[in-house]
């Protein structure tokens, strides 16, 4: 990010009859940003900006989004590009380091996160510490900053060796968190990683295998399951990643960083979308009431609203729905089509909302929640488990940007203003001279 030093914004105090000047920051790409570091210093005076939708708190070069044009990009690179021919491991390489690997950087790294996917296993013991019914990512927060009770050989956060070392093992390690969760909540044993597997053909084996019987990893659900890893990488500077920022820059540890992303990333507002389109369709029921439905979303004063369509981002095509698009219809292939209602359900919504013109003109597009979630149920993940595979996935894109804020010269400690609208002074009664 330059200041360039011909270019400002005048601030004018009418009240005061003073003015003060705030140079223009440009990107390489996107919209100036006003550099407002010395505003209270200068004016005594803060912004209010609920949200932080118009603030920028860092300086990134690891992805970029255009919602109006539908862009997204890691390192530059369309993400388009990257899910049709990159594989998850590539991309992991690409957010922590800048570029994309040749093939010998390539063969070490997912060496490397191969021979790190492996919990102390000590840990399979922390796990007996939770209920049986605890709900899946309750057991990944846990679970994920207790690893720094664990692994405290990399936790000189000064040390670049020991970021790196500390980032592997997380990206490596939450893959076996999660299907860890997963069996301990169904009562099945845990199942540990094999090195011959892909990052996604591992996840699915330990997910979904049982040691009585040999099972298969199937290349139809291991891509899409890859496709899915890839596209919720990263996505800027959203609430879980701005969690993971602002845990850091007290020089927290990187595991307990991780784990505030998870819990951030916990909520219903964040990553519980494809959630709420599982719960969308089974609402509609059957496709003969798709129509009543569709009118239903175009009515104002009906609270009903079409889950997985439009993004708070993307006021065009979601890129990430496009790239998806295809594994989902893939997968429902692979399953055998109409054998569930629900995905005969979800294709019909897809086509009719597609064909509305209200839906056009609104540009209301089937986003990558609404993929992901028909994806998950045909693999048979469970509900319970759907934000937590966005963790899984996302734990590249914490770890990236936690590196990035350590390495960034101009990072502070996270220290939000506020504007007080409590009670001014009131001086202290007694007891028993306090009336209400």
């Amino acid at each position: 990010m330059s200041v360039e030093s011909q270019r400002y914004v005048t601030l004018i105090d009418h009240q005061k009859g003073e003015s003060y000047d705030f140079p223009l920051m440009s990107g390489s790409e996107g919209p100036d940003v006003i550099d407002i570091r010395d505003l209270y210093a200068r004016t005594g005076m803060f912004t209010y900006d609920p949200g932080f939708t118009s603030t920028a708190s860092c300086g990134s070069s690891i992805t970029y989004i255009d919602g109006e044009k539908g862009i997204l990009r890691y390192r530059g690179y369309d993400i388009e590009e990257l899910t049709e021919h990159s594989d998850f491991m590539e991309v992991c390489y690409l957010l922590l380091y800048g570029e994309l690997p040749n093939l010998a950087q390539l063969s070490n790294f997912e060496c490397d996160i191969t021979h790190h996917t492996m919990l102390h296993e000590q840990i399979s013991n922390f796990f007996k510490g939770f209920r049986r019914d605890s709900h899946p990512m309750a057991t990944m927060v846990g679970v994920m900053g207790a690893l720094s009770a664990f692994y405290h050989d990399s936790l000189e956060i000064d040390n670049p060796k020991h970021r790196m070392i500390a980032s592997y093992r997380m990206i490596a390690k939450v893959a076996t968190i999660a299907a860890w969760a997963y069996k301990y909540s169904i009562g099945q044993p845990f199942v540990y990683p094999r090195n011959h597997y892909s990052y996604a053909e591992n996840f699915l084996h330990m997910m979904f295998s049982v040691p009585t019987e040999e099972y298969l990893v199937n290349p139809v659900m291991a891509k899409a399951m890859d496709r899915i890893l890839i596209l919720h990488a990263d996505h800027e500077q959203n609430a879980s990643t701005s969690t993971v920022r602002l845990a850091g820059s007290s020089a927290a540890n990187p595991f307990a960083c991780i784990a505030s992303g998870i819990a951030s990333l916990w909520g219903p507002a964040h990553g519980g979308a494809n959630e709420a389109v599982l719960n969308m369709l089974q609402e509609i029921g059957e496709v003969k009431n798709i129509p009543a439905f569709l009118a239903r979303a175009k009515d104002r004063s009906d609270s009903f609203r079409l889950m997985g369509f439009g993004h708070r981002v993307y006021k065009n095509y979601d890129p990430r729905a496009k790239a998806i698009q295809e594994s989902c219809h893939e997968v429902l292939k692979e399953v055998g089509g109409g054998h569930d209602p629900l995905f005969d359900l979800a294709l019909e919504l897809e086509r009719v909302a597609l064909e509305d013109p209200y839906f056009i003109e609104k540009k209301l597009f089937p986003n990558v929640d609404f993929y992901s979630g028909v994806i998950f149920k045909a693999i048979g993940i469970p509900v319970s488990m759907y934000t937590v595979l966005f963790a899984v996935a996302r734990t590249v894109g914490w770890v990236s940007q936690w590196n990035e804020m350590y390495n960034d010269p101009t990072q502070k400690i996270g220290r939000p203003r506020q504007l007080y609208k409590g009670a001014t002074y009131r001086p202290y009664l007694p007891v028993n001279e306090r009336k209400r």
